[in-house]
């Protein structure tokens, strides 16, 4: 954004313009600014060279003329009736070019030619994309031509060109350093500190003596910048030489933001960090905002999820974007868009790009920290110790350039780590309840100082003391479609994705994939699905931020992400910033008290007695109050409720645990049940948080039916279920198959398949290899003949382990459900799992199931993404006379009965099986 002037000329040359691109020769109308790619549906997806036109008039304003371009991807080429007046490389800042006298016409024609490199480096040879910071243009497509604002202005000769201010909090000293045209040395100046109020409250005269010169100030009493409280001030500059004047105002405020003992300090105070991943993408424009209302929109709803930081991601945004933080109030984490191949051209630009990152954005008080690399994303820092050395003379150049902010080396993920940071940070992704036990490993060991975050190659600099931040994580939900289209249309980006995640990041289609498995019969409406994974989303971000907030070590977190990016759905809100159905809940666990609920097992029995502990975690805020800190209250909805005191806790701490002590009212049915928790200081309510739990009734062990399982091990656990086992069970009980219990089956069996991973098969549910197909020669192994597939024996499915695959659960997230109908009707929740299931999850799937298997076959199942992928959880199968029941359910974890959760499952898949269809009079003639 250009600085406010009350003395210079300004006119937008924003609106329409003629556009031609090189790969048609069209001449089309385009609107300036937006890239190319979102006005026309044939160059989504182009690169390549564009050019630009219009017209515009001589001003009467007699100053100079110059034209200011907030930024133009990549490289452009201005002319004005046709003479080349400069050229910029870079897609991010802004450049100007001024007109000189001789070159302006009563009516001028303005030509902006770009060029936007693709992979073809032969074609931009000088800039080559691989070579360029392009951030996430090589996610969700390229970005080209005139993006942000461009406007005529006219200017005396003795002007100002810059203005970078130091606003220093301690001893409020502000220090304005000047660039100025040739024109304004021996001109006159003065500046004047403008308060929140409006009211001057310093002033300096001098004489300019030089293009460049520093002024200071100094102010009484300042107002410090913060979130909560965004004060801003004002510099006025005023050059006056002559009779000409030159009047520009700059924003600016007095804040501090330092580390020292392992935590992050705000204006002198312990400051926990609440931050999302903004990728600063929008529904219409990509990278274009559609206003500064819509910036003030979003931002209002980041501060209502209790949001105290973006991480702007990659990217360099709309200088409105910081100006809207400026002005209401969030902190900013901002990154050097990344390049894909690591060269000294590419070394170059990157610190070009932060040199003119720090000139535009450097007086904002709401940036916060910088990032030098994302993720290892350009460089190989394990592999080169060159890379290595760079960032970490990145990192000291930036400190020195800019000592007031922090400065991340290389916001490391799994494969790569810090060379030298103020920040120990770190990514990872888990979802829940598929992945607790790795989130917790993670969290503990994070939290403790893990080694693996930095270099392991002698050349690290760890201070040992620098705050740990886990710095990305998070889960996909899944907007509503009907809240995503523009126009009543399916937005464009909806047919993008298909190369992410193996397929599963596609979103078009997902209503006709919903249908054709017949999921309607499972979560009741497609609406009724896109809110059940909404709150799944929900459900893992809590349990993930309690897990962190249990560590005091840990002292912030950013979430992925604040918005969904086209295919990208892992948003707090959707593309088009509509909020998820748990946003009014979403602040109760993203602040600084948080009630951290510190829980073994989501399951209890009714009857008995459930405990767990409570923490308070107290961020940046501490516990206050003379030895009794305040007071927690749980009350659970089958009636029991409790007090405990929580002694006074310090900022940045967890507080010390209170038992949480419940028995269980006897039941006969299973139910969820919630219990909420409200800390109160001096009667007021300062922080709430809640569990649901899964009920059981306790077991009725008289008149089981018996089973046959001919595994001593396997019986000796389905027995201590209370099971009667013996050879004329009424369903046999087993891990695997062989040939004699397809034979068994082929007479009239049932059959309850236990495929959870612990017997080892041939990548189905059977012990014995298959037959083999011609050529009968070796080709995959020693053994002749090509393996059939997995799917080809009897009963014709396979079972495949999650890990390294999209099933697994991390990144885009698996949605599973069990269907609560029939024998499992008693199992409480759902349709999709929840944290009761920790211990149950399935680390297999099953294959060879088809749409049509479940409108009744198919009893638990999971979609990864945009419901992709399906893949069974507990399926049947006719195999001859009989059929069996496969489940990949976990339900010997734990000792047997010890799991309410896998005893009752393990019950309803018995009577499940004992369902199936079968004709069993052969098998009972063979008896």
């Amino acid at each position: 954004m250009l600085p406010e002037s009350p003395t210079r000329y300004r006119q937008s040359l924003d609106g329409e313009w003629h556009f031609v691109h090189a790969s048609d020769g069209a001449l089309r109308v385009a609107t300036v600014p937006q890239p190319w790619q979102a006005q026309f549906a044939d160059l989504r997806q182009v690169s390549g060279r564009a050019s630009y036109s219009r017209r515009f008039a001589r001003p009467a304003d007699p100053g100079e003329v110059v034209l200011h371009f907030g930024a133009v991807s990549y490289h452009a080429t201005v002319r004005v009736n046709g003479r080349v007046l400069g050229e910029h490389e870079g897609g991010y800042l802004p450049f100007a070019v001024t007109v000189p006298a001789a070159v302006l016409a009563d009516d001028n024609l303005l030509e902006v030619a770009c060029i936007l490199p693709d992979g073809d480096a032969a074609a931009t040879p000088d800039f080559p994309f691989a070579e360029i910071p392009h951030g996430k243009q090589s996610w969700y497509g390229p970005i080209g031509g005139i993006w942000q604002a461009v406007t005529l202005e006219c200017r005396p000769a003795a002007h100002l060109l810059h203005c970078a201010i130091d606003a220093a909090l301690g001893n409020g000293r502000v220090t304005a350093q000047l660039t100025l045209s040739a024109g304004a040395v021996e001109a006159g100046a003065q500046l004047s500190v403008i308060d929140p109020a409006g009211q001057v409250v310093a002033m300096q005269t001098c004489d300019i003596v030089s293009a460049t010169q520093s002024v200071t100030l100094h102010v009484a009493d300042v107002l410090a910048w913060s979130p909560d409280a965004p004060h801003l001030y004002r510099l006025r500059v005023d050059l006056r030489r002559g009779d000409s004047l030159d009047t520009t105002f700059h924003s600016f405020g007095f804040r501090s933001f330092e580390t020292r003992g392992g935590q992050m300090w705000l204006n002198g105070a312990p400051f926990y960090m609440r931050a999302a991943l903004d990728q600063d993408y929008y529904p219409e424009g990509i990278c274009t905002p559609p206003s500064t209302a819509f910036l003030e929109d979003q931002l209002h709803k980041a501060r209502a999820l209790g949001l105290n930081m973006m991480r702007c991601h990659i990217k360099v945004p709309d200088p409105r974007y910081y100006e809207v933080a400026d002005r209401l109030g969030m902190l900013i984490w901002t990154e050097i868009p990344n390049v894909g191949t690591f060269t000294d051209a590419a070394a170059r630009r990157m610190r070009e790009t932060m040199e003119g990152i720090l000139a535009r954005d450097g007086n904002h008080p709401s940036i916060v920290i910088w990032t030098v690399i994302n993720e290892d994303w350009g460089t190989r820092l394990r592999e080169d110790p060159a890379h290595r050395a760079w960032v970490a003379g990145m990192y000291d150049w930036l400190k020195q350039r800019d000592p007031s902010r922090l400065v991340v080396d290389n916001s490391p993920c799994h494969g790569n780590f810090h060379v030298k940071s103020d920040l120990d940070d770190f990514h990872y992704y888990r979802s829940v309840p598929e992945r607790r036990a790795e989130w917790d490993a993670l969290t503990a060991e994070f939290a403790a100082g893990a080694d693996w975050t930095y270099s392991p190659f002698g050349d690290a600099v760890r201070r040992g003391d620098e705050p740990r931040i886990v710095s990305e994580f998070g889960v996909w939900g899944l907007p509503q479609p009907t809240q995503v289209r523009i126009d009543g249309a399916e937005p464009w980006w909806m047919e993008t994705g298909s190369t992410w995640g193996d397929g599963a990041a596609y979103p078009h289609g997902i209503e006709a994939r919903f249908a054709s498995h017949r999921l309607d019969t499972v979560f009741g409406s497609f609406d009724a699905f896109i809110d059940a994974a909404q709150w799944y989303q929900f459900a893992n971000l809590k349990y993930e931020i309690e897990a962190m907030r249990r560590h005091p070590q840990i002292t912030g977190y950013v979430i992925t992400e604040f918005t969904d990016v086209h295919w990208e759905s892992n948003g707090l809100l959707d593309m088009n910033r509509n909020p998820r159905v748990f946003h009014d809940d979403f602040a109760s666990i993203n602040a600084d008290l948080v009630i951290v609920p510190l829980v073994e097992r989501y399951s209890a029995t009714a009857g008995g007695a459930f405990s767990f502990d409570l923490v308070v975690a107290t961020g940046g805020a501490g516990l206050a109050g003379g030895g009794a800190g305040g007071v927690l209250r749980w009350e659970a909805e089958s009636g029991q409720s409790g007090r405990a005191e929580v002694a006074a806790t310090g900022p940045m701490d967890v507080s010390a645990p209170v038992t949480v002590s419940l028995d269980l009212p006897a039941a006969e049915a299973a139910r969820m049940l919630r219990i909420a928790f409200v800390l109160e200081v001096a009667g007021r309510e300062i922080a709430r948080n809640r569990i649901d739990i899964a009920v059981y009734p306790a077991r009725v062990t008289a008149g089981l039916p018996a089973l046959h399982v001919p595994d001593p091990a396997l019986a000796a656990q389905v027995g201590a279920l209370g099971y009667p086992v013996g050879a004329g069970g009424v369903v046999t009980v087993v891990a695997a198959l062989d040939a004699a219990d397809i034979a068994r089956m082929q007479a009239g069996a049932r059959y309850l398949v236990l495929a959870d991973g612990s017997a080892k098969t041939q990548g189905n549910l059977r012990l014995d290899a298959g037959p083999r197909e011609q050529p009968f020669i070796p080709i995959v192994d020693d053994t002749p003949g090509l393996p059939l597939g997995a799917e080809t024996q009897l009963p014709n499915i396979g079972l495949v382990a999650r890990h390294g695959t999209m099933w697994r659960g991390d990144w885009i997230a698996g949605f599973s459900w069990l269907r609560r109908a029939g024998a499992f009707a008693a199992i409480p929740g759902g349709p999709l799992v929840d944290l009761s299931f920790d211990r149950v999850i399935p680390h297999h799937v099953l294959t060879g199931f088809r749409a049509w298997d479940y409108a009744g076959q198919v009893h638990a199942a999971t979609n990864v993404g945009w419901l992709h992928k399906p893949a069974v959880l507990i399926g049947e199968r006719q195999v001859g006379r009989g059929a069996l029941l496969a489940t990949t359910f976990r339900l010997f974890t734990d000792p047997p009965g010890q799991d309410p959760v896998a005893a009752a499952l393990f019950d309803a898949h018995v009577q499940a099986a004992m369902g199936l269809r079968c004709d069993t009079a052969r098998l009972d003639g063979e008896r």
